[in-house]
């Protein structure tokens, strides 16, 4: 059975991919840094194996590729970086970290994964999944670094979209402030998180399993006739304002 392999599935928005993707009968392939919790989260899962390696060793791909299977089903990149600094305090190095593990990243996975997933399309072809955040096409102070790196990624899906079709759909998932240990120095401060989490329609911040619900679904064959889509989950922060 074709896998479905999934960078950074061991917390956060990842695992509620991952659990997402399971919960939908997906045979899935961690690829992730830490050992330890890919055993765990393996286990947890079933019919899951796995690849501990670091996503900044361009190496990491092709292995993690290989050790998936020769045939695959879909890719989710769920790795990312919250670096939230004005331009002042940014360095050159901040924003090369910020692109390599965001944009250049996705670029490797879903480059040593594209003979795999045409290999393993089913009929509505395989499904990529990408991640960027709504600070792209919104604009938000000290978001410099993160969005640009961010932004990289839409254009990389867009133009990959194209480029891959009709065999491999891909489209990238935009959430807001979401709840995960990765944004945890923002959503640990619940007088900060309920000032934010004010600021959506919905009147909070987002879910792991808000953000994986989605993310699943587009893999799924159920996403057949959808590719080239950035799509908000964001409690409406990308487009209402409900307050003058």
């Amino acid at each position: 059975m074709a896998r479905v392999l999934l960078y950074g599935g061991t917390g956060g928005i990842g695992l509620a991919t991952a659990r997402a993707l399971r919960a939908r009968g997906h045979a899935l392939h961690l690829a992730a840094r830490d050992s330890a919790r890919l055993d765990a989260a393996a286990t947890e899962l079933g019919d899951t194996t796995f690849t501990a390696g670091d996503v900044t060793d361009p190496a990491f791909f092709e292995r993690a590729t290989d050790e998936a299977g020769a045939a695959l089903s879909g890719l989710v990149y769920a790795v990312g970086t919250i670096n939230l600094r004005p331009l002042a305090r940014l360095t050159a190095a901040d924003v090369e970290t910020d692109f390599r593990i965001n944009a250049l990243g996705a670029f490797l996975a879903v480059q040593a994964a594209a003979s795999a997933l045409k290999a393993g399309a089913g009929q509505a072809g395989a499904g990529i999944v990408l991640f960027s955040t709504v600070a792209v096409a919104q604009g938000f102070p000290a978001h410099a670094s993160v969005a640009m790196a961010k932004g990289a990624v839409e254009g990389l899906a867009l133009s990959l979209a194209a480029e891959m079709s009709p065999h491999v759909r891909i489209n990238v998932v935009a959430p807001s402030l979401t709840r995960t240990p990765l944004a945890a120095a923002i959503t640990g401060n619940e007088t900060l998180a309920s000032g934010i989490a004010a600021m959506h329609a919905l009147q909070r911040l987002g879910t792991p399993e808000d953000v994986g619900g989605l993310a699943a679904f587009l893999v799924s064959q159920e996403a057949g006739w959808i590719t080239g889509q950035v799509i908000g989950v964001d409690g409406g922060r990308s487009s209402l304002r409900t307050k003058g």
